[in-house]
């Protein structure tokens, strides 16, 4: 069995409540439009073992596997809005400076 590369305990709250919901949609919708296990499993090549963890809101699951079941059942666009294009597209020479204690000047002590 693959090690899992992230665990509920090491998550911000609202990353991992984010998932769960994100989960529970899936459940849900997939009930509502009866959907079985197996043919979502079929549609995304994963196993039923992998579905359930999403529907549960495991953050060992990838983001693709989650964002792929949002788009087969329809709820992608409503589950995760497009960024604005500010927030990628800006002018590539703008960076954000250092603090004085990131850069170590003075005599800032970090203890």
């Amino acid at each position: 069995m693959p090690k899992k590369l992230l665990h509920a305990e090491t998550l911000p709250t609202l990353v991992q409540e984010r998932l769960s919901t994100w989960g529970r949609c899936i459940h849900t919708q997939r009930l509502r439009q009866r959907i079985t296990v197996a043919d979502v499993c079929a549609r995304m090549s994963i196993s039923e073992a992998t579905l359930r963890r999403m529907e549960k809101g495991d953050a060992g699951s990838g983001a693709g596997a989650y964002l792929t079941a949002l788009l087969i059942l329809g709820m992608f666009d409503e589950a995760t809005p497009p960024l604005a294009p500010t927030l990628w597209s800006d002018a590539p020479h703008r960076r954000v400076k250092l603090s004085k204690q990131e850069r170590g000047d003075g005599d800032v002590e970090y203890f």
